[in-house]
């Protein structure tokens, strides 16, 4: 009896350290996108006139257990969900099968990245100060429609006649033509190289040339991001908040502590994250009033918002603008767009 009762000690401890096959994402920490990070402005600026700004414009952070990132037994996963402010999921829903955590880094750094250069094209675009801005092709999905025709590095000159000055205009032009073949013009090393296209239609029932893009940007002056071990695009939003506050006069917030997250666009869409109910409770743990969340997100809001904080939901860039200006001088705030249930 005393043996069988030690294996099934054993057999219990063995069980609850086991790891299992789930994530949990708990409330990271916050970045004042105004202030510094090791040292170092979060946001400087060369070539162009910076003013200091007070205040707080937080991105927030999602610190994430599992996956590449180590693994999690039972406990920790029960412990997970009996906490309001953590998430418990499947580790297929937040990770591809099989990928390491040096590949996973590598995506995020990647998503930062654009996302930072995405913030700075919205910002100016925002403040009406003029970029260069181009499309160009990153790579091809094998049996896609412009398999053999373009290639990697080609830039878009035009699509039927019409200047490739956002992808918005190739959308427009594949859904106005509805499948017809379309003449591409592309500056290939130089050289512009001229073929026809025929899209393929997409599962949502969109024309596609079956290309992946990415924006190559020329500012007329530096904007330097310096955020150590923070990755993904979840910030974008964040960033070209900080940045309009920073190249212009006075202070955006009024010295108000406001946080949030969101994706954003060359164009100043805000576009939808993850993990943004521990990022509601990180922002109001660090002390912000009013949290910034994509519309898109707004089924995972509601019946999430710790108390105490006004969440403003967004759509673009122009949103998020006027809710902080209208926190700043002092306005009512309870007017401002909000998520609620269906």
């Amino acid at each position: 009896m005393l043996i069988s009762g030690a294996l099934v000690i054993l057999l219990g401890i063995a069980a609850v350290a086991l790891p299992v096959p789930y994530v949990v994402e708990s409330p990271g920490p916050t970045f004042n996108t105004l202030g510094s990070d090791n040292g170092k402005p979060v946001i400087s600026v060369s070539g162009h006139e910076s003013f200091p700004a007070k205040g707080n414009l937080d991105l927030t952070t999602v610190y994430i257990s599992g996956g590449p990132n180590g693994p999690v037994n039972l406990v920790e996963a029960f412990q997970a969900w009996l906490d309001g402010s953590k998430a418990v999921y499947p580790e297929e829903l937040i990770y591809p099968k099989g990928i390491t955590k040096e590949e996973s880094e590598q995506e995020s750094a990647m998503a930062m990245t654009s996302s930072q250069e995405n913030a700075v094209a919205a910002a100016m675009k925002e403040l009406g100060i003029s970029f260069g801005q181009k499309l160009q092709v990153a790579g091809l999905s094998s049996g896609s429609a412009s398999e053999g025709k373009l290639k990697e590095g080609d830039t878009f000159s035009s699509i039927n006649g019409k200047a490739v000055t956002s992808l918005a205009v190739i959308q427009g032009e594949l859904a106005a033509t509805a499948g017809a073949p379309a003449a591409v013009v592309v500056d290939r090393q130089g050289k512009a190289v001229t073929v026809s296209i025929t899209p393929n239609k997409g599962e949502n029932g969109r024309w596609l040339l079956g290309v992946a893009l990415q924006y190559k940007f020329t500012f007329p002056f530096q904007v330097k991001i310096s955020l150590e071990d923070v990755g993904g695009p979840s910030a974008g939003m964040m960033f070209a908040l900080g940045i309009m506050d920073t190249v212009t006069p006075g202070d955006l917030t009024g010295g108000k502590h406001i946080a949030g997250t969101g994706t954003i666009s060359p164009d100043g869409v805000v576009g939808p994250i993850g993990g943004i109910a521990q990022k509601m409770h990180g922002a109001k743990d660090e002390g912000a009033s009013l949290f910034l969340a994509p519309a898109a997100n707004c089924e995972d809001v509601v019946g999430h918002i710790p108390d105490g904080l006004q969440v403003v939901k967004v759509e673009t860039l122009d949103d998020a603008e006027t809710a902080v200006k209208r926190l700043a001088a002092g306005q009512d705030t309870s007017g401002l767009p909000a998520c609620t249930k269906n």
